[in-house]
């Protein structure tokens, strides 16, 4: 992978000690994120409503903690990062840093046995690029689509494309996401979400 990319995963939280730069495949397989992935929010400035908040419900966690806020700084910002920068079921638009394999044309793979004849690879081949489609998720949502992946045989290895697909729609449908680099990209650092609360709360 680019090592732009690396440096945002970093910057993200999370961790690349042990890439190697082996294969796509074994770098993505060697990452490990102790915590949650935000998008940045388009639509700005910040306003009462919750879907222009920078993460769903933080408004609300802000008027709890305003006497933090007054009395202890340090203490309100690093409670905002501990609160939502943790690996929890509860929704607040976070984004799951998911590593698996999807092999569903490979024979003799539990994906092949499971899913044998439900599609066409060459159907596959019409939108992603890739000379076998063997995938990797790469992510999981709660919002549209909620599956990310990418192909291991793109031809971009440093930046491949990211595709999405919905449960509800699963792989039936197929949606390009931006190249790897665009993806991560995509996400606010926790420094990133404290600056933007700043200027919500101290400007």
């Amino acid at each position: 992978m680019k090592k732009e990319i690396l440096k945002r995963i970093e910057q993200l939280g999370g961790n690349i000690d042990h890439v190697k730069g082996v294969s796509l495949q074994q770098d993505l397989q060697s990452i490990t994120f102790n915590s949650v992935l935000y998008p940045k929010r388009q639509d700005t400035p910040w306003a009462k409503a919750n879907e222009s908040e920078p993460i769903y419900s933080i408004g609300e966690f802000i008027q709890k903690n305003l006497e933090v806020f007054k009395s202890d700084r340090v203490k309100f910002y690093n409670n905002i990062i501990e609160h939502y920068f943790k690996i929890t079921e509860e929704g607040f638009g976070q984004v799951f840093f998911r590593i698996d394999l999807f092999t569903p044309f490979k024979i003799n793979s539990a994906d092949y046995d499971e899913w044998n004849g439900e599609w066409e690879e060459e159907d596959f081949k019409k939108v992603i690029k890739g000379s076998e489609m063997d995938l990797m998720f790469i992510g999981h949502s709660y919002g549209f689509p909620d599956n990310l992946f990418i192909c291991l045989s793109d031809p971009n290895q440093e930046n491949p494309m990211v595709y999405g697909t919905d449960h509800e729609v699963y792989f039936d449908e197929i949606s390009e996401e931006g190249t790897l680099e665009e993806y991560f990209n995509s996400f606010m650092t926790k420094e990133e979400l404290i600056e933007i609360v700043k200027s919500k709360l101290e400007d």
